[in-house]
């Protein structure tokens, strides 16, 4: 992980917007591989303190997205702006002012929590005479103090994940992004991630942006969602409004997803397949 240049040593040195004002935006957003174009021209834009959802199968670009949101990629066209930092001119301050929560495991389970945390603060340059303070305030945010000094190889799925959100937050980043923070967990630790989304909104005005392939928990979670299918957006809306949009009485989210993005995903695979599969694998931990 690269380590971040300025230090931060409170919430307010971060330029986060007020409430409802826009934080994230993407004019034209476009990335190409050789002759494959796996974002093609995007435009959104999220307000301050909104929970955003991206939603589409898989091939959709969804990962790509989040790779030039976060830095990661750079891209080939077009623009994307952060608290008012252009990621392909500005990406150190890009980087201040965003959490990362990946797929793939990001804590290291031959340390403690404390230990992974105390890291994470050394790389986000916060201030030695406040670090300890800060893992403490984290830790207990999340629920994990007691564990605070066990090897996280004997953490559950939930609190690894616990975890690993607690380092995301640690530098107070106005913007949390978070790709399929519960796939693999059991009903309770997703119930548990699900609260703890909705209290860095209203308790400190993180704006979350989230992927997920469960519908249910974007339709839970998200004020607004946009749907993307081979790189493109397809659409964009509040889940309530999407829903009424397509005419069917007692429509679900799934049902939106289908009617916009198709049954039949890229791989080959129908969307309700995979639907069931993943509610499977959940209800066996």
């Amino acid at each position: 992980m690269t380590k971040l240049t300025g230090r931060i040593d409170d919430w307010s040195a971060i330029s986060a917007k007020p409430a409802n004002q826009v934080i994230l935006a993407t004019q034209e957003l476009t990335r190409r591989f050789a002759q494959f174009t796996a974002v093609d021209t995007l435009n959104i834009s999220v307000t301050s303190g909104e929970v955003f959802g991206l939603l589409g199968p898989n091939g959709a670009g969804k990962s790509t997205v989040i790779k030039m949101l976060t830095t990661l990629l750079p891209p080939s066209a077009g623009r994307a702006t952060l608290a008012g930092y252009d990621v392909s001119q500005q990406p150190n301050e890009v980087r201040r002012v965003i959490g990362y929560v990946p797929q793939a495991l990001s804590a290291d389970g031959s340390l403690t929590a404390y230990e992974n945390l105390l890291i994470f603060a050394k790389l986000y340059d916060i201030p030695a005479q406040r670090r300890r303070q800060r893992i403490h305030e984290v830790l207990e945010f999340m629920d994990l103090q007691e564990a605070a000094h066990r090897l996280v190889r004997n953490y559950s799925g939930g609190m690894i994940r616990k975890l690993e959100i607690a380092q995301a937050i640690l530098h107070r980043p106005p913007i949390l992004f978070l790709d399929e923070p519960t796939v693999g967990l059991d009903p309770v630790a997703r119930t548990q991630v699900w609260e703890l989304v909705e209290q860095l909104r209203t308790d400190y005005g993180t704006t979350i942006f989230l992927t997920t392939h469960f519908l249910e928990e974007a339709d839970s979670l998200c004020h607004r969602v946009v749907i993307m299918n081979r790189g493109k957006e397809i659409v964009t809306g509040s889940p309530t409004e999407l829903k009424a949009a397509i005419g069917k009485p007692d429509a679900t989210l799934d049902d939106v997803f289908i009617h916009y993005a198709g049954n039949q995903l890229v791989s080959g695979v129908s969307y309700r397949e995979i639907a069931r599969t993943r509610r499977n694998s959940q209800r066996l931990g």
